[in-house]
């Protein structure tokens, strides 16, 4: 066992870092209004600050959309709710629609005693996706494939600017689910399966969604979620129990929130599973002890969906509703997304006259509400001036998102260069993604499961209409070949006839929209009719383009190898069907790689930093072709070719020997060696050769993504510090130890020692 070094350099920063932050005159300023504020409110006023509603409530019955002022007028004058969440019926209006919602309710909350603004929430995670006309990029796992943190932070500030302009404040976004099971039907709104990867890409979003100051007209206030371990379920299925010792939490897991935090994120969203038998909501450790003392987290905490309620109702760890409001307000949380009715306040106001939750604790809650407000200047102006936004939906946006659509989509596979497409030849376009918007966007698109996406992006190509765009409807033509359910034994014969006048096929499968329980699955396996058309088609012997959109890697190795190309479009938004047929036409070069592993079969579901002994039996029978490898997965965590080659030489470290107090500075030369210009994201990897806890294979420790021209080469360098060599010991705290590490950029390595 190599001797442990201990390493409080870090908290010592952060704790400094905060001190500096929590002593600014502004923050100052903002300190002493909330507390003003605060002295002049009552209980019922404050209590009523943590309660927040969805929209549909106020909803006139029988009239979509229209305000039953009545309502209204209780939620606010009555029950002094704080905030409102959520689209009203019928779903994504216009920038001047919510203009007029959000101005309603901010007359209202004008004729209350103290006037305090109503903080409004909206679930705006690929883009202002609640608002018609917004810029709408690719969902997150797709912007973790680009491996470049610029394109999430400037997707998210376009994001914040069109969610400004609909008059809403505050986003429950980024997502920084470490998701560890594929099946899991939120894995396409995380960045996949990697913690640093997903640390950077998170913070990049906050910073971008934020900016320099949040109180900005241009800027939201950014909800990280879903604190902490929402993506580990056990049966791979939404909102269902993790087993996840509080070592693996805080290696892995946390270090998301934590980088998150230091980006400057105003509040965050709590899990609404349970880790080892405690439901997040009802964890005083996780909330209080762990997020708000020890991080020091500073925002605001609040529910997901009915989630307190739940603890009395699905978890049964309260025996009433007044049990579990108890219990979660007394565990941290600061405000509830009750959602549709107000017994969370009436549950609270009583137990705080009865003595069972103190007024400090309500005081704290309200405080870092309040605080929010201030910080988004709303006690000046709720309502958006819509002139101020003249580049709402404008081509300057969507060139963003059709870049990062384009940087997104990854290359699997390219059996004999047969990419990029000849543009004179005859096309067939089958499968049942090749003519939908709702598969480009998938779920939380203008309304929950995203089904609306046909009608709102209307005006926007799907795969098939790219393509026709492209070549001509003559030289494109098209039969949906399957569904995602039923077997068609005409559809694919049809499919099959149409391919024999093609000299290529390209194959759009993969998944409905979805998002949530409704996404759950029982089988990981590419459904049975998607499986038959692509086995029908490939007796042809013609060359097959495998283009899938999908939310997480459904299994393909019933044909995966009789298919000439793979490419991975995850779900790139209103703009990725331009983007891809640029890149299927060779217009555009794929630069995108897999943020995940991408599994051969159910039962092998490995991450690409597994442990050696998950491997093991490559390593005893790999002599014996009998058997199957331990480790094989279909394409690995950071697959992702292009139509040019790259060469990597000249791996140099600034040292080979290093202390505890030393960084280390790790450089390699990059050099197009082929033709055509391309993009190459350079992934560093580091391995602990031998240490007290079982070492990964590899993990990633930087990136960075370089444009080389043909014979151009290019020289990036990268610096680890002390935290890089660093993991979780059993005592649960951070370190490191003395002995030899390994770093892997490309096919080149170069080991260094810690003495």
């Amino acid at each position: 066992m190599k001797k442990p070094i201990l390493f409080l350099l870090t908290i010592t920063l952060v704790s400094t870092n905060l001190w500096s932050q929590n002593n600014s005159p502004q923050k100052t300023e903002v300190n002493r209004k909330v507390s003003e504020l605060l002295s002049k409110m009552s209980i019922e006023e404050k209590i009523g600050q943590m309660t927040q509603i969805t929209v549909t409530n106020f909803e006139a019955k029988g009239k979509p959309g229209v305000f039953d002022m009545a309502k209204l007028d209780e939620a606010i004058l009555k029950y002094h709710i704080g905030s409102i969440l959520n689209v009203p019926n019928p779903g994504a209006p216009t920038i001047q629609r919510w203009k007029e919602v959000i101005t309603t309710i901010s007359n209202e909350a004008n004729k209350t005693r103290l006037k305090i603004p109503v903080l409004y929430g909206i679930d705006a995670i690929h883009g202002s996706s609640y608002t018609a006309g917004a810029t709408l990029f690719p969902q997150q796992i797709g912007i973790a494939a680009t491996f470049n943190t610029e394109i999430a932070r400037k997707g998210a500030e376009i994001s914040a600017y069109e969610t400004r302009a609909s008059s809403i404040p505050w986003v429950f976004s980024p997502d920084l689910d470490m998701p560890r099971n594929p099946a899991w039907s939120r894995i396409w709104e995380s960045f996949g399966e990697d913690a640093y990867l997903s640390s950077e890409m998170g913070a990049a979003m906050v910073k971008g969604f934020e900016g320099n100051d949040v109180g900005s007209k241009y800027n939201v206030a950014s909800c990280m979620k879903h604190y902490i371990g929402y993506g580990s379920t056990t049966t791979g299925k939404d909102r269902t129990p993790s087993i996840i010792p509080e070592r693996i939490l805080r290696q892995y897991d946390l270090t998301l929130y934590q980088a998150a935090i230091k980006a400057g994120a105003k509040s965050i969203m709590v899990s609404s599973g349970e880790i080892n038998g405690t439901p997040v909501h009802a964890s005083k450790r996780m909330i209080t002890d762990i997020l708000k003392t020890e991080l020091g987290f500073e925002g605001v905490v609040v529910t997901d969906w009915k989630d307190i309620i739940y603890l009395h109702t699905r978890h049964k760890v309260a025996e009433t509703n007044r049990d579990a409001v108890r219990i979660s307000v007394m565990a941290g949380i600061d405000m509830s997304m009750v959602p549709e009715d107000y017994s969370f306040y009436t549950d609270l106001l009583d137990l705080v006259a009865k003595g069972e939750v103190p007024m400090s604790r309500i005081d704290d809650a309200v405080s870092r509400i309040l605080k929010m407000k201030f910080e988004l200047n709303l006690f000046e102006s709720t309502v958006a001036n819509l002139k101020d936004y003249p580049k709402f939906g404008s081509q300057e946006f969507i060139d963003v998102a059709y870049n990062a659509a384009a940087e997104s989509i990854t290359l699997l596979k390219n059996k004999e260069t047969v990419l990029p497409l000849n543009k004179n030849e005859k096309i067939l376009v089958t499968g049942p993604t090749a003519n939908s918007m709702k598969y480009l966007n998938g779920g939380w698109s203008y309304n929950w499961q995203g089904e609306n996406s046909d009608t709102y992006a209307a005006d926007k190509s799907t795969i098939l209409e790219a393509l026709q765009n492209k070549l001509g409807k003559e030289n494109v033509f098209y039969t949906p070949g399957s569904d995602f359910a039923n077997f068609d034994d005409v559809e694919i014969e049809k499919a099959v006839e149409m391919a024999k006048n093609a000299s290529k096929i390209i194959l759009c499968l993969g998944e409905k929209n979805y998002t949530e329980t409704p996404g759950d699955i029982s089988n990981l396996f590419i459904n049975d009719a998607q499986i038959k058309l692509a086995l029908a088609l490939a007796k042809l012997n013609k060359p097959i383009i495998l283009v899938l959109n999908e939310g997480r890697p459904r299994l393909i190795s019933d044909f995966e190898d009789k298919m000439s190309a793979v490419i991975q479009c995850y779900l790139p938004g209103n703009e990725g069907a331009r983007a891809l047929a640029d890149i299927l036409l060779g217009d555009v070069n794929p630069s995108g790689r897999l943020p995940y592993n991408y599994p051969r079969y159910p039962n092998s579901l490995e991450k690409y930093n597994r442990k050696y002994t998950e491997s093991l039996g490559d390593e005893e029978q790999n002599n014996d072709a009998t058997y199957e490898k331990s480790y094989s997965p279909q394409f690995e965590f950071g697959t992702g070719l292009s139509y040019t080659t790259f060469e990597y030489s000249n791996l140099r470290l600034d040292k080979t020997t290093i202390s505890e107090a030393d960084s280390i500075t790790v450089s390699v030369e990059v050099k197009n060696t082929g033709t055509t210009n391309g993009k190459e994201a350079v992934l560093l990897y580091l391995s602990d050769i031998y240490a007290s806890i079982t070492p990964e294979v590899k993990a990633l420790k930087r990136f960075g993504k370089i444009s080389l021209r043909p014979n151009e080469t290019k020289t990036i360098a990268f610096t680890l510090n002390q935290k890089d060599l660093q993991f979780v010991g059993n005592d649960l705290k951070w370190i490191s130890e003395k002995g030899t590490f390994k770093i892997q950029i490309g096919n080149l390595t170069k080991e260094f020692l810690l003495q």
